[in-house]
């Protein structure tokens, strides 16, 4: 993993195979986690555990190995990854003794990571913002002789642009260098990225794999699941309420209402999508900064059945969203660059399993699932 290379890496003919991954949000709790765990696996300090690519369905589908990722990105914050580390480790997301375990691939890490923006006081226009950050993926390929380098936004979620807004959002700027750099695109956020009329074409022209949006990590999950089970049952549901409780930066984030909207829209897609209809009830989404971290979600469905008969069911999920998100960040990184190597193009649907808007297929995990399969014997297949 870190940038002098060694032995373990795959090698194509004399020349060491390595891929690099840009985190937009390089320095946030779920990049710092993904750096520091996919390190821990490396070392075999740590299990695999929650990286769907490390499970037998995917043996043999040439994705990049994780000793083959160099990591960089871009961020507006200054705190460097190995303190950030540290704080993760007080707050209970990363475990006790890694931080300094892997305090080398941190390091080496941090000092690929360049400016973000745009800042409150920043004078460059959009154009100049997208020369720049592309300039600084061009140049981390080249830096480390890179075969591929895939942008991954987890970047703290942003509300929707005004439909007369004059400039792009941030996560549209940084999806668009990925575009004029040639890198693959992953949007881990509900922001913006790739979807916007400005963008469409340019990322049609270029034949890039790209993927989104919104990561899949708790609630969404368990309606994925449990929405289908309603339908094959036969149950009419009525209503589907939930509240999630959160803090850190991403609950912060969600404190402005315009950044809830976006992220419940993905929420309600796989109900609507599944059920038929869109029952009764919202999703509500309140910033405990106590809470760090560490996520609380509610659901409340209220359904019927055989003549009609009222029942509901309930649960509870209480997760810690880095945890969650960091092994499926690692996943599509390489699942991307193989479908790049492999010369895919244009959005991947069968990537669905891991968003909750995702580029089209279906909205039920269960066929999600089976999607992903396909899509990795497809990727076999390409060898």
């Amino acid at each position: 993993m870190n940038n002098d290379g060694n032995a373990s890496e795959p090698q194509i003919g004399e020349r060491t195979a390595r891929s690099g991954v840009w985190f937009v949000g390089a320095r946030g709790s779920v990049a710092t986690t993904a750096v520091a765990g996919c390190a821990a696996v490396t070392a075999g300090l740590h299990a695999p555990t929650g990286m769907v690519t490390e499970t037998p369905p995917f043996d043999g589908t040439g994705l990049p190995p994780l000793t083959s990722l160099v990591f960089g990105g871009h961020d507006t914050a200054h705190c460097p990854l190995p303190k950030r580390a540290e704080h993760l480790t007080d707050a209970g997301v990363l475990p006790h003794g890694l931080a300094p375990a892997v305090r080398s691939e941190l390091r080496a890490a941090d000092e690929e990571i360049r400016p973000g923006g745009p800042l409150p006081d920043d004078p460059r226009g959009d154009e100049e913002l997208i020369a720049d950050f592309a300039a600084d993926l061009t140049s981390f390929r080249e830096r480390n002789a890179l075969a591929r380098v895939v942008v991954v936004n987890v970047s703290s979620t942003e509300p929707l642009p005004a439909p007369d807004a004059e400039r792009l959002p941030p996560s549209s700027l940084y999806a668009a260098a990925a575009v004029r750099a040639g890198c693959p695109y992953v949007n881990f956020t509900p922001s913006t990225g790739l979807r916007t009329p400005a963008l469409t074409d340019a990322a049609a022209a270029t034949g890039l794999p790209h993927a989104g949006r919104d990561g899949k990590t708790g609630q969404t999950l368990l309606r994925a699941v449990l929405a289908p089970m309603f339908v094959q049952r036969a149950l009419h549901v009525r209503a589907w309420s939930g509240t999630n409780l959160l803090g850190g930066g991403d609950g912060a984030a969600l404190a402005d209402p315009g950044a809830a909207a976006a992220k419940n829209a993905g929420k309600e897609r796989v109900l609507t999508e599944t059920l038929g209809h869109t029952p009764q009830g919202e999703v509500h989404i309140d910033d405990v900064p106590a809470l760090g971290d560490w996520k609380t979600a509610w659901d409340h469905v209220a359904f019927e059945g055989f003549l009609g008969t009222r029942m509901v069911l309930q649960t509870i999920w209480q997760g810690c969203d880095s945890a969650l998100a960091a092994p499926l960040v690692l996943d599509l990184a390489r699942l991307v660059a193989r479908a790049h190597e492999a010369g895919l193009s244009g959005p991947l649907p069968e990537l669905g399993f891991y968003f909750k808007d995702p580029d089209g297929g279906p909205a039920g995990l269960p066929e999600q699932f089976t999607a992903l399969l396909s899509f990795a014997e497809r990727l076999r297949e390409a060898r």
